[in-house]
């Protein structure tokens, strides 16, 4: 089979290329700098991103509009599988957070063709990969997180999970939740890279509101400073606080704790 994985330079995409080839699968690895050029707003690059493809990994767009069409056009040509990376916990962000995320998941049921979605917390990459990362290294990360636990998962297990249930059978019509074993504050994960790194790093709680102001003085669109304090929010109501199971079920093996995740990453 030829496996299309979106989002191919992203986090989790260039993870889940690098384990596909490995297995010596083949894959069209695409985005908008990637080897196949894919863009969103360029209906003009789908048809050759889906040429010949039996499954895909879709990382949808912020934007919800061309994500129905995508999709229909992709069973035209043949593809039968969707695997749909979104967030834990989207019945309750709906009209909240992550509108692309949401119609990913709604769009690819409805495709006719065999789908799951793998619904995943936070990353722990976000502490090196993303938004976290320079207030780490700063030494101080200020969020309107408050004591609210969350159970990171490390991408190298989404990225596991993605390949088995990209090419191998029995996940038709399944949401897998994708999670850390232990459920952390903020404080205590940028304690445990403190601890292994050598590096002080505070921890800050902040109103939504000073939360809001420090994101558009970096320069975000308002949009995007709301949208993540409508996270935060989600992840106050506890929706995402409670480990999961899926991964040790699929895997075979505990997910990847978060010191292991810092002691690989951090270290040194």
């Amino acid at each position: 089979m030829t496996i299309l994985v979106l989002g191919a330079t992203g986090k989790t995409g260039r993870r889940v290329v690098a384990r596909l080839r490995s297995e010596g699968i083949a894959v069209r690895a695409a985005s908008r700098s990637g080897e196949t050029r894919f863009d969103w707003t360029d209906r003009g690059t789908w048809a050759n991103a889906v040429q010949d493809v039996e499954a895909v990994y879709l990382v949808a767009p912020d934007d919800p509009e061309p994500i129905e069409a995508f999709v229909q056009q992709a069973v035209a040509a043949g593809v039968r599988r969707f695997v749909a990376l979104s967030g834990r916990g989207m019945d309750a962000a709906v009209g909240r957070f992550g509108a692309g995320m949401a119609e990913g998941e709604r769009v690819v049921r409805a495709s006719g063709a065999e789908w799951t979605i793998l619904g995943a917390n936070n990353f722990a990459q976000n502490f090196d990969e993303d938004l976290w990362h320079e207030p780490v290294l700063a030494g101080r990360l200020a969020l309107p997180a408050g004591e609210l636990r969350e159970p990171f998962v490390d991408i190298e297990d989404v990225a596991e999970v993605a390949v088995k249930v990209l090419t191998s059978p029995g996940h038709h019509g399944r949401t897998y939740e994708l999670s850390g074993p232990e459920a952390l504050t903020f404080a205590e994960a940028v304690a445990v890279i403190g601890k292994v790194s050598g590096r002080s790093i505070e921890y800050v709680a902040q109103t939504p509101a000073e939360y809001r102001a420090d994101l558009l003085a970096l320069g975000w669109p308002a949009e995007v400073a709301d949208e993540l304090n409508a996270l935060f929010e989600i992840m106050l109501e506890g929706h995402l606080a409670t480990p999961a199971d899926d991964i040790e079920r699929l895997l075979g093996r505990p997910a990847g704790s978060f010191t292991a995740y810092a002691e690989r990453v951090w270290a040194g």
